[in-house]
């Protein structure tokens, strides 16, 4: 079996849904500036990537159609690079790598590309939909059953408070706050300039 190892690795910065920084940028675009800083940095030929693996978890609208793939050709990567995309909800990036790497390990693929995506304010809008069958309702009525209800179920069935809830997220914003501050994360977060939308409250006008 051979042996994995991580040569590059790059982000970008993360945004507001709907009102932040990339509020307009498409997931392709989005997935292929990391894609593309991670490859530069590797020093890899783009020809010799074997597959370019990415989890999202809202595979519609611009992020549907095989997502990796069309990720793959944004980021300028040669049409011969074939891409997968996964979904497992909350962790489809990190399945993503796993299978990147399992195929290095495992499928004798030499050079793969894994990460993940997902453009909320692009995606999940007016036009998102989801349409239930009722075979699998009659089967599992939670089946499609949203993050923020997941939530309130998980609290009730643990005895989680809002409170204790909002204390750790904050301790967790302020941990990210610091190691940023810090430089901690300067050499995994890329430079990325993007267009932003702006929405007029009063009237409902948008400009870029």
């Amino acid at each position: 079996m051979q042996e994995a190892v991580i040569v590059s690795t790059a982000r970008t910065p993360i945004g507001k849904a709907y009102r932040g920084l990339f509020n307009a940028t498409p997931g392709p675009s989005l997935g292929a500036h990391a894609v593309r800083a991670a490859v530069e940095r590797s020093g890899v030929d783009p020809a010799s990537i074997d597959d370019v693996v990415m989890g999202s978890a809202l595979q519609q609208g611009n992020q549907a159609l095989n997502i990796a793939r069309n990720v793959s050709l944004t980021a300028g990567l040669p049409s011969s690079v074939s891409g997968m995309s996964i979904d497992r909800q909350c962790s489809s990036g990190m399945m993503a790598v796993a299978a990147a790497a399992h195929q290095v390990m495992v499928d004798g693929a030499k050079v793969v590309v894994g990460g993940g995506l997902d453009s909320i304010s692009t995606v999940q809008d007016a036009g998102f939909r989801i349409e239930p069958d009722p075979a699998l309702l009659g089967i599992d009525a939670a089946a499609y059953m949203p993050m923020i209800d997941t939530a309130e179920v998980v609290a009730e069935r643990y005895g989680i408070s809002r409170d204790v809830c909002d204390e750790y997220a904050l301790q967790s914003q302020e941990r990210t706050a610091a190691a940023q501050e810090a430089g901690l994360f300067d050499e995994e977060i890329i430079e990325v300039t993007a267009t932003k939308k702006l929405v007029n409250r009063e009237t409902g006008e948008e400009t870029m």
